[in-house]
C-alpha cells in the first residue's frame, strides 16, 4: 500500500466518533460522570475528539489515537481495526488487516492481538496464542466486589481505586479480572481471572504471556518490591503494609503477582540489577518455603 493509500484509509476512520469506538471495545461509560469511561487501560475522560487517561497521564485526539491508546498499537493497526465495521464484540471481531508503508503488515483486533514483549512494548508474533481479554460488565461489578471485600476482606477504598484505575474489573461471566500489564506504559499483556460463584476456580484469560508481565499494586516510586502468588495475594499484601500500624515495609513498597509460585520471572532479574529490594511473600508451604530458598 502506498503513503497515499494509507493516507486515504486513515481519512475514512479518523472521524469516527470517539464513543462508538469505545463501546465497540467494551468500554462502560460511566454512569454518574458522562464523559468518563472505564477501559482495561484504566479510566478515559472524553470531550469532543478529544482524550485523557488518568491512569497513565496520556491524551490525545481521534479515533485513531484512541485505538492505539487502547491497543498499544501503531497507526497502521489501529487503522485495521477502524476499518472493520464497528459496533460488535469486543472481544471477538472479524479480524481487519491493513500494511502501513512504513511498518510490516499485521492482523489487527483489539483484544486478539499476537503479543511478544520488547523492551516494554508489543510486537506481532505469529507463534502465540492470541490474546483474548474479557470484556467488562458493570452490571456484574457488584457480585465481584461482594466477592473481594466480604469474602476476600479487601478494602473497599483500596478496590474501589483499583476498580477506577482499570487494574481490576468484572467480566460478563461475573469473574474478577486483574489486569497484567508489561513496561512503563502499562500494556495489558494479559489477566488473571478469579471465579466468584459456587465453583471457585482460577485461571489467565486466553493468551495471556505472564512471563511478559504481572499485576502489581503500590507506590510506583518505591523500590522494595514484595512477590505474592496472585493478584489478590498482592493486594492484600499491600493493605496490611498501608494499613497496618508498624507493618515492616510501612506502604512503600511494590506488590507484584507472579500468577503462580514462581521467583525466577523473566522481568524480576533487570528489577534486581537495578538495586531493588525483593522480597517473598508467597505462602508458608511447601511450594513457597521452597521457592523463597536461595539460588
Amino acid at each position: 500500500m502506498s503513503r497515499d493509500d494509507f493516507r486515504r484509509q486513515a481519512d475514512l476512520v479518523r472521524d469516527i466518533p470517539l464513543e462508538v469506538v469505545l463501546t465497540s471495545w467494551g468500554a462502560a461509560r460511566d454512569r454518574q460522570d458522562k464523559s468518563r469511561w472505564h477501559t482495561p487501560r484504566g479510566p478515559l475522560s472524553v470531550t469532543d475528539t478529544k482524550f485523557y487517561n488518568w491512569h497513565t497521564g496520556q491524551g490525545g485526539g481521534g479515533a485513531i489515537d484512541l485505538v492505539m491508546h487502547l491497543g498499544g498499537w501503531d497507526a497502521g493497526q489501529a487503522i485495521g481495526w477502524l476499518g472493520r465495521p464497528l459496533g460488535g464484540h469486543a472481544a471477538d471481531p472479524a479480524a481487519a488487516s491493513i500494511r502501513c508503508p512504513w511498518s510490516s503488515p499485521v492482523s489487527s483486533t483489539p483484544r486478539a492481538t499476537r503479543v511478544e514483549e520488547n523492551h516494554g512494548s508489543l510486537t506481532p508474533h505469529p507463534r502465540h496464542q492470541l490474546l483474548r481479554l474479557p470484556t467488562p460488565s458493570l452490571a456484574d461489578l457488584p457480585r465481584v466486589r461482594r466477592y473481594l471485600t466480604q469474602e476476600r476482606y479487601l478494602s473497599e477504598t483500596i478496590l474501589d481505586s483499583l476498580i477506577d484505575e482499570g487494574k481490576v474489573y468484572a467480566d460478563a461471566r461475573g469473574n474478577a479480572a486483574f489486569l497484567m500489564v508489561a513496561g512503563k506504559p502499562n500494556r495489558p499483556i494479559g489477566a488473571e481471572l478469579r471465579g466468584t460463584g459456587d465453583r471457585r476456580w482460577r485461571g489467565l484469560a486466553p493468551g495471556t504471556r505472564k512471563d511478559a508481565g504481572y499485576f502489581w499494586i503500590g507506590h510506583p516510586g518505591a523500590r522494595r518490591i514484595v512477590l505474592c502468588e496472585s493478584a489478590i495475594d498482592a493486594i492484600s499484601c499491600f493493605q496490611l503494609q498501608t494499613l497496618l500500624v508498624g507493618a515492616p515495609l510501612s506502604g512503600q513498597c511494590l506488590c507484584v503477582s507472579t500468577a503462580g509460585v514462581r521467583p525466577d520471572a523473566p522481568w524480576l532479574r533487570p528489577l534486581l540489577a537495578r538495586g531493588y529490594e525483593v522480597y517473598c511473600g508467597f505462602d508458608a508451604d511447601e511450594p513457597g518455603d521452597t521457592a523463597s530458598r536461595p539460588r
